[in-house]
């Protein structure tokens, strides 16, 4: 009875732990948008270790096109281009482990398609770069959008 007892409260905690710590990765939102749309996305970077978080990169998917970025006071940025298009935004900052930062931008979603995989990097003072677009099974869901169709009405 007791072992079934530790049993279940070991399950319990992993339970409630492991969704815990997924949502504490680099991630992007939403998660849901339309084919077509002009969206607000943010990206969070938590630093859940203990070295410093010193930057995140993040490379646009094809179609999505950035018309702003959001930059807070004292942060720096750079832009990546190809032509007129900007395919890659790297913020630059200091996030003490515990803490997390958000950035956000404006962007038009592509008027076809399912959804959008965003590549998604951190950089730590120690010079470790983690990638948080793919993991063991595939692409981690908190890198995608996914894209409903454009609702036409005749």
């Amino acid at each position: 009875m007791r072992i079934q007892f530790v049993r279940l409260c070991t399950a319990v905690c992993l339970a409630l732990l492991v969704p815990a710590a997924a949502r504490a990765h680099v991630s992007i939102s939403p998660r849901e948008s339309v084919q077509g749309a002009t969206e607000r996305y943010t990206v969070r970077v938590p630093t859940e270790g203990k070295i410093t978080t010193i930057g995140a990169d993040l490379e646009v998917p094809a179609g999505v096109v950035v018309e702003v970025v959001s930059v807070p006071a004292g942060w720096t940025y750079e832009l990546k281009r190809q032509g007129d298009r900007i395919v890659g935004i790297s913020w630059k900052m200091d996030i003490k482990p515990g803490e997390f930062m958000e950035f956000g931008f404006v962007a038009r979603n592509p008027r076809e398609g399912s959804q959008l995989v965003w590549t998604l990097r951190q950089r730590f003072a120690d010079g470790t770069v983690t990638d948080w677009t793919n993991g063991p099974q595939g692409i981690r869901p908190t890198a995608i959008t996914k894209l409903a169709p454009i609702n036409r009405t005749n």
